[in-house]
């Protein structure tokens, strides 16, 4: 079992930076994926980013690629979302989440462990 906390969300201007971190409390599998996902109210929970922690390959919403940068830390098991040129449409409860298959996949029903959620709004 894992547990995941993100941390890192708030309020900035548009335009504006925030890095989310998210947190393990331990390895427990031989290769896995850790990645971003973001809800708005009234929306499905989409697919943000995320890397593989074996292979350190990445992947990108269209919507955010070119903006945010996923990043981990491995001594500390530790996955970051740095998010930049922060748009109100990026305004969403950010999940970071585990999936224990081989390759990334964008489906949030793969992902097997789950984040409380960290909120950002963006907004003037």
């Amino acid at each position: 079992q894992v547990q995941l906390v993100e941390s890192g969300g708030g309020l900035v201007q548009p335009g504006g930076s925030l890095r989310l971190s998210c947190a393990a409390s331990r390895r427990t599998f031989s290769s896995y994926v850790m990645g971003w996902f973001r809800q708005a109210p009234g929306k499905e929970r989409e697919f943000v980013s995320a890397i593989s922690w074996t292979y350190g390959r990445t992947l990108y919403a269209d919507s955010v690629k070119g903006r945010f940068t996923i990043s981990r830390d491995n001594a500390k098991n530790t996955v970051y979302l740095q998010m930049n040129s922060l748009k109100p449409e990026d305004t969403a409860v950010y999940y970071c989440a585990v999936d224990q298959s081989l390759g990334i996949r964008t489906a949030p029903l793969g992902y097997d462990y789950w984040g409380q959620g960290t909120q950002v709004t963006v907004s003037s």
